[in-house]
């Protein structure tokens, strides 16, 4: 099926479907929404910026048009759970503007605002609840919902629901929907555990894998620079320099490092602003808004905005540092190329985070081209058959066990991808890279060496 007007869905919501832009169902839209209306489980594995939400929305509303009655006070038809208040936020403004003109309610619960005007509109029933599931569980535990009338649940995003933990929260969910239901799950990767959780929710569920997990987009452009973690923020600063007018966001680890990374970039006349667990509901909100709106460049972040950001045109991720889980890798950098368009994300790794960006390669399957130094130690090649793998690997080059050297003209980012030194554009990758490959990098490895 290549057009929504063939998938047999009511007139109301094609043409909500057609005045929000969706002209033509992207690939995992093209192949679960059909399986959804027929009632089947849909375990569906796609890339970050495939629309995912109108993949399980269009069947799930298309379905509740049907029902023709109401919901009952404190009871909902359809559940959707996902990790983030982000997230969360960013599926109910989609479904909203699919049901918008239709009797049918949709109601949002988060943390980080009060609790009771979210139990009072729950109190009149509500038929598509998105949650997180810390909120849906502190609602549950004060008796102000019932999920046992529940048709349908969906949980997206569900290998970050691992990541942050919300296992024995869906566990305690679950016991409470019936076991009649029919049960959507979207994820970008698929970890071990994962398969635990397909078992437990989903009956005969039909598999769409419209990507590989663990795959980027196609059109993200790749590269590292290997630094000396003092030299990270000059680096930072001269980067963003180059693009001052494009939206960027600066991934970081904690929260107090990127609040503190946000205020030295502001002071130093950038346009910036941060969202982390620290911020209040509020202050995400109005941060995001900023952002989208174009009043600020540069949105730095911990992992909690990984995920449920769709903000279009964002040119540039930064890898401040590099995270300790692989996928969420994947999933920041899946914050550029969005809907078809082309971004660049550029890596910053110091002496401690070789581990982390083995780890990254080795999931992903790639050797990250390198913008500027050379790697700390010696690298696998994780494209390589294990049993031509031995000797240190020499994914650049050189004799086995040895460093895997930039080549000159921006080294491994100009030539194994579409923009040399993707991070700076032909600064990083041309100009500037021979400078820092042969000035810092050898700064950098009698720094390593220390």
């Amino acid at each position: 099926m290549t057009e929504f007007s063939t998938m047999g869905l009511p007139e109301k919501l094609l043409s909500r479907i057609d005045e929000m832009g969706f002209k033509e169902p992207t690939p995992i839209q093209a192949r679960a929404i059909p399986h959804a209306l027929n009632g089947k489980d849909v375990l569906g594995l796609a890339q970050t910026g495939t629309g995912k939400t109108a993949a399980f929305g269009v069947p799930l509303i298309a379905q509740m048009m049907q029902y023709g009655r109401k919901p009952a006070a404190k009871t909902v038809r359809g559940l959707v759970l996902a990790p983030t208040r982000e997230l969360a936020n960013q599926i109910a403004a989609t479904l909203k503007g699919l049901t918008e003109g239709t009797p049918l309610k949709t109601g949002l619960v988060v943390g980080g605002v009060s609790i009771n005007p979210q139990i009072s509109r729950l109190s009149r029933g509500t038929d598509i609840l998105i949650a997180t599931p810390g909120r849906l569980l502190d609602i549950l535990d004060r008796g102000a919902l019932d999920l046992g009338s529940c048709d349908f649940l969906v949980l997206d995003e569900a290998d970050q629901m691992l990541d942050l933990g919300f296992i024995h929260a869906l566990r305690k969910i679950s016991s409470l929907l019936p076991q009649e239901r029919q049960t959507m799950l979207f994820s970008a990767t698929m970890p071990k555990q994962m398969n635990e959780i397909a078992n437990s929710y989903l009956n005969a569920p039909v598999r769409i894998e419209v990507s590989p997990p663990g795959k980027a987009a196609d059109k993200i452009t790749q590269s590292v620079h290997f630094i000396a973690k003092a030299e990270k923020l000059s680096l930072l600063k001269e980067l963003l320099a180059e693009h001052k007018d494009e939206r960027t966001l600066v991934f970081g680890r904690t929260k107090h490092g990127m609040e503190k990374l946000m205020k030295t970039l502001s002071a130093a006349g950038f346009s910036a602003a941060a969202i982390h667990g620290n911020k209040s509901q509020g202050q995400r909100e109005r941060a995001l808004a900023a952002f989208k709106s174009g009043e600020v460049k540069i949105l730095v972040a911990t992992d909690v905005a990984a995920r449920g950001l769709d903000i279009p045109d964002v040119k540039f991720v930064y890898n401040y540092e590099l995270p300790n889980v692989p996928d969420a890798y994947v999933h920041r950098i899946g914050r550029t190329a969005r809907a078809g368009k082309d971004g660049q994300a550029v890596a910053f790794c110091a002496p401690d985070e070789m581990d982390e960006l083995k780890a990254i390669q080795k999931t992903m399957k790639i050797t990250i081209p390198v913008a500027s130094g050379r790697p700390w130690e010696a690298m696998p090649d994780p494209t390589a058959p294990a049993n031509r793998r031995g000797g240190g690997g020499k994914p650049g080059g050189g004799k086995p066990g040895g460093h895997r050297r930039r080549r000159s003209g921006g080294g491994g980012a100009g030539q194994q991808s579409r923009a040399g030194g993707a991070g700076g554009g032909q600064g990083a990758g041309q100009g500037r890279g021979q400078g820092r490959g042969k000035g810092k990098a050898g700064g950098g490895q009698r720094r390593s060496a220390q």
